[in-house]
C-alpha cells in the first residue's frame, strides 16, 4: 500500500501537483494547488527545460537527447514539448505556445514532417547505403505530434491532419511498419522490434503511433489505437529492468537516444498507461495478469523502483497509481490478440 506523504514531500513541485491533481482530484482553483502552481513555475525540471528554448520557439538539436533522437530541431521540440506536457504545462504557456507554432511551421503539406537527413531517399551526402534509406518512418511525424498532444494541441485542426497522415501508413493488420525502404518495400523489422502477430509491424512505430492517438481525446478509444494495443499486449513478456524506462525520460533522469531503437525497452509502465487511456478493460486476462505482475513489484514502503534510476521512484509510483486509478473507472473492452512467448530472435541449432 502507498503512503501518500511520500509522494506529497517530493522536492518536486511538479509532482506534487499533479499527483493532487490526477489522484487526489483537486481542481486547480484550490488553495494548495494555486500555491503549488507558483511553486512548480521555480521547479528545476521545468526551469532547465525553458531556458534552452531558442527565441523562434524551437529547441537545439542536441540538448535534451542524444543520437537521432536529438538531431533536428523538430525532433528535439517534439521530445521537450513531451516532457514539458509531462510535467503538467499545457498550450496556454507562452513557450508551449512558441514550440507548437515552430512545429507546425515545419509541417508538411500532406500533415507529416521530414524526416532526418541521414535517412531520407532524397539526401544525395547520406553516408547511408540506398537500400537501407527510407521514403518514410511512421515515427517521422510521431515524435513531434507525441509532444504537440501531451501539450493539449491533439484537436488543433493541423494536429488532425498529421493523424490522417498516420493512420494512412498503417498495415491492414493494424500496426505500423518500419517504414518504406528503398524501392517501396516495407522495412527490415528487427528481431527486438517484432510483433508477435503482424509479418511487417514494427513495435517502435507502433508504440510511437498509439502514443500519439492515447493522448487525443477522441480517437484514444477508436479502433485504430484498440488493435495497436491488442498487439502489443500479444506480446507475452515481464521483464523487470525495463520498468519505467519511459518516466526516466519523461522526468529527465535519461536522455533519450535512438530512433527505431527508442522504445526498444518493453516498458510495463508505459504499456499499462496506454492501456488506462485506451479504455482496455482490467477484466482481459492479460491485462490481470500484467496487473499482478506490477503488484508483485511494489516495494515495501508502497513504493515500484526504476532499477538504474532510483531517484524516480516517487516519478514511476506516481504514473502507475495514475494508470491503475484510470482503469479501475472504465468498462472497458477486451482484446482477442491470443498471447505468445516473446524471443527476439529464433534459437540457433546445433551444427
Amino acid at each position: 500500500m502507498t503512503w501518500p506523504p511520500l509522494l506529497l514531500a517530493d522536492p518536486s513541485a511538479c509532482l506534487r501537483w499533479l499527483v493532487l491533481r490526477d489522484l487526489y482530484e483537486r481542481p486547480e482553483n484550490d488553495p494548495e494547488m494555486l500555491e503549488l502552481d507558483r511553486l512548480r513555475r521555480e521547479d528545476p525540471r521545468l526551469t532547465e527545460i525553458l531556458a534552452l528554448q531558442s527565441p523562434d520557439g524551437s529547441w537545439p538539436a542536441g540538448v535534451l537527447a542524444v543520437g537521432r533522437a536529438g538531431g533536428s530541431r523538430v525532433m528535439m521540440t517534439g521530445f521537450a514539448l513531451t516532457r514539458l506536457g509531462y510535467l503538467g504545462l499545457n498550450r496556454t504557456h507562452p513557450a508551449i505556445e512558441r514550440g507548437a507554432e515552430f512545429l507546425f511551421s515545419r509541417q508538411k503539406a500532406d500533415g507529416s514532417w521530414p524526416l532526418g537527413e541521414d535517412l531520407a531517399l532524397t539526401d544525395g551526402n547520406s553516408e547511408m547505403p540506398v537500400r537501407e534509406r527510407y521514403s518514410m518512418i511512421p515515427l517521422q511525424t510521431a515524435f513531434p505530434l507525441r509532444g504537440l498532444a501531451a501539450c493539449g494541441f491533439a484537436a488543433d485542426e493541423r494536429a488532425e491532419q498529421a493523424y490522417e497522415w498516420l493512420l494512412a501508413q498503417r498495415l491492414p493488420d493494424g500496426a505500423w511498419p518500419t517504414g518504406i525502404a528503398a524501392g517501396g518495400v516495407y522495412g527490415f523489422v528487427g528481431g527486438y522490434r517484432r510483433l508477435a502477430h503482424s509479418r511487417w509491424g514494427c513495435r517502435s512505430n507502433t508504440t510511437g503511433a498509439l502514443i500519439c492517438l492515447a493522448l487525443h481525446p477522441e480517437r484514444r478509444t477508436g479502433e485504430p489505437a484498440r488493435r495497436a494495443l491488442d498487439h502489443l499486449l500479444g506480446r507475452e513478456t515481464r521483464e523487470t529492468y525495463t520498468l519505467g524506462s519511459e518516466v526516466a525520460r519523461l522526468s529527465g533522469a535519461e536522455l533519450p537516444r535512438g530512433l527505431f531503437t527508442y522504445f526498444a525497452r518493453f516498458d510495463l509502465a508505459l504499456l499499462l498507461d496506454l492501456c488506462g487511456r485506451t479504455g482496455v478493460s482490467k477484466d482481459d486476462e492479460r491485462v490481470a495478469d500484467l496487473l499482478a505482475f506490477i503488484a508483485s513489484l511494489e516495494g515495501e514502503f508502497g513504493l515500484w523502483e526504476v532499477p538504474d534510476h532510483p531517484q524516480v521512484a516517487r516519478w514511476l509510483t506516481f504514473d502507475l497509481l495514475r494508470s491503475l486509478s484510470r482503469l479501475d473507472a472504465q468498462a472497458g473492452w477486451i482484446g482477442s490478440e491470443p498471447r505468445t512467448p516473446f524471443r527476439p530472435y529464433p534459437k540457433s541449432g546445433r551444427r
